[in-house]
Order: C-alpha cells, then structure tokens, then sequence
C-alpha cells in the first residue's frame, strides 16, 4: 500500500515524464536554453556528488561546472533513445570526480618527490653514502697493513700515535703508509671520477 507521499511522488514523476523527454530530445538537438533547463534540473545532484567524493565546496564546484561543459560540447554523442540527459550529465559527473580524485592523487605524489629532493646547499645522502661506498672500496683495495691503517686514521679518528701503538709499528712508518696510501687513493679517486 503505498504512502500520499509515495504517491504524490509518483504522480509528479508521471507527469514530469513527457517534459523530461520534451528536455532530453531538445538538450541533445542543441536547443536555446536546454542546458540551462538540464542545468536547474540536475546540478544539486551533480553538486552533491562531487562535494561527497571530494570534501571540499571549491572543487565541487569546478567539478560541477566542468561536467556541464563536457556535456554541452560532447550532446552529439548523447541518443535520448537510450536513457535521460539528467542520467548521462551523472555519467559525465562520475567521470569528472574520478579526474578530479586522480589529480589529487598525482599531485600528492608530485609534492612528495619534490620533499624528497635535496635542497640545495644541504649535503645529498644518497651521493654522500655513494662516495663513502667508494672511498672504502679504495681504502679495502689499499691491502694491508695500509687499509687498516687508513680505516683507524679517518674511520675511526684515531691519532697517528694511537695507530702506531694499536699496530706496534714505528710512528714514522704509520706516517710514511699513510703519505702512500693517500696518494694512491687520490689517484684511484679521480680514475673513478673521470669514469663517470
């Protein structure tokens, strides 16, 4: 059994039923004035929608007009004999919120990979844990005693004196290892830049 709203809803469906198809027919044709009539008729859902999906009145908004825009310019692909402007202006609607969420989303990635770049003048710690990598594969290479040595000088920040204690080698040949073992790592290091 049905309510008097129900019914009174129903009645008004009814009759609004030939003018809808009166609007779909003139809306696809081009009329003067139909997307207006479409625009009174459906923007509130149109409207509600995109502020659901997307939370905020601005982007709602855009979204809205948007959407009656892309219905205007694409109205030759809409057939009234296969459904109701009002249902293909929702089409669009859907369509144009999921742009919309889409270009949320890229430009949150976008942001991202922008914080994740280094500023300039502050060190880059990637390419400074690329060099350190490098300088211990040329230290390692060194062989020893001349890579411990290296290691315990600027690794660990240990003074020629506690070297040659720690190692039980003469102070002048830790100084002498060294000298040698510098220069060969500036070599080793700029044949390594220069391949780059």
């Amino acid at each position: 059994m049905m309510t008097g709203t129900a019914m009174a809803a129903e009645t008004a469906e009814r009759d609004d039923a030939p003018d809808r198809r009166s609007l779909d027919r003139d809306f696809a044709a081009g009329v003067d004035g139909s997307l207006e009539r479409l625009y009174r008729e459906s923007s509130a859902l149109v409207y509600t929608l995109a502020l659901r999906a997307l939370g905020d009145r601005a982007e709602a908004e855009d979204v809205t007009q948007q959407t009656y825009v892309a219905a205007w310019r694409g109205r030759d692909r809409f057939d009234p004999d296969r459904g109701s402007a009002r249902g293909w202006v929702v089409g669009i609607a859907r369509r144009t919120i999921a742009d919309a969420l889409e270009a949320r989303s890229r430009e949150r990635r976008r942001l991202e990979a922008v914080r994740e770049l280094p500023v300039p003048g502050e060190p880059d710690p990637l390419a400074a844990e690329a060099e350190r990598i490098l300088v211990r594969g040329e230290v390692e290479g060194l062989g020893p005693p001349r890579s411990t040595i290296v290691a315990l000088a600027f690794f660990e920040g240990r003074t020629h004196e506690q070297i040659a204690t720690e190692l039980r080698m003469p102070l002048g040949t830790v100084k002498s290892h060294l000298r040698r073992s510098l220069i060969a790592l500036r070599r080793g290091l700029e044949a390594a830049d220069a391949s780059l």
